[in-house]
């Protein structure tokens, strides 16, 4: 059963603008450990890349406050909420410390995905609750004469 729904828009020059205000701080404000080396990574490489990379992040992060009400207040933090990939490349979120206590507690399962092109970066993200698989039940055998 689904528990919320959320998505977000971004717009990539104001990422860029942020990060030309503020420097690294910005990005270590909003990125986990393990986003802020990728992110330095891409953006030593290739800075537009990074720039959209820290877009998408802030998007999906935003998508995923609003999935579980709790817009960016206690347990929700920027850096408590990672944005990491399986090796397939799927999106997953990866909680920690009280956000993932809070979201554990609650028996919740997140799904989130993200895009981004030149000037915007978007995402989608649903909460559900966690079901058990189910057993199946098999159907009494006639009693044999």
């Amino acid at each position: 059963m689904i528990y919320g729904i959320g998505t977000d828009i971004c717009d990539v020059r104001r990422i860029r603008a942020s990060l030309e205000r503020h420097g690294d701080r910005f990005a270590e404000k909003v990125l986990s450990e393990g986003e802020l080396a990728t992110w330095r990574a891409r953006t030593q490489r290739w800075p537009a890349r990074g720039v959209s990379y820290l877009a998408t992040r802030f998007s999906a992060k935003e998508a995923f406050s609003k999935a579980v009400g709790l817009g960016m207040r206690m347990p929700m933090t920027w850096r408590n909420c990672e944005i990491a990939k399986l090796p397939s490349g799927k999106p997953e979120i990866v909680l920690h410390g009280a956000l993932k206590e809070w979201f554990d507690a609650q028996g919740l399962v997140a799904h989130i995905t993200v895009t981004d092109e030149t000037d915007y970066a978007a995402s989608f993200c649903v909460i559900e609750y966690k079901q058990e698989p189910r057993t199946p039940v098999r159907p009494a055998r006639e009693p044999q004469d």
